[in-house]
């Protein structure tokens, strides 16, 4: 996001500056789809370019937690960017989950920048 000088910033102040400031978002949030069969609920994961070892899934009660760091190779010294649309950096994305999961036999996979994981769900007592 640009904010041109003189525009007020939303809590009232303006920016002191002579010249646009640019505001980076500290996290992105990759897309994501999350579905619910009859035994499990699935996850899929949009994280192209994101090295397996980057990324850290956490389960809490009722909610999935995917968050890692996309690292791009820096372009060479003479590049000229005529456009910048992927995403670096930190990432999250937080999941209500539908039902509630067996913890003990979660799945994840990683494949050509899909991260998939099957979240078995908890047999009910009865």
């Amino acid at each position: 996001m640009v904010v041109p000088t003189g525009q007020a910033w939303p809590f009232g102040e303006t920016w002191p500056a002579d010249r646009p400031r640019i505001l980076v978002q500290a996290c992105w949030r990759p897309e994501a789809d999350l579905y619910e069969c009859a035994a499990s609920v699935e996850v899929a994961v949009e994280l192209a370019g994101v090295d397996e070892d980057d990324i850290d899934i956490q389960l809490f009660d009722n909610v999935l937690l995917v968050e890692g760091h996309r690292r791009l190779p820096p372009a060479t010294a003479e590049a000229l960017y005529h456009a910048a649309g992927i995403r670096q950096g930190a990432f999250r994305v937080a999941l209500p989950l539908p039902a509630r999961v067996d913890p003990e036999r979660v799945e994840a996979r990683y494949d050509r920048g899909l991260l998939r994981i099957t979240l078995p769900k908890r047999a009910e007592a009865g």
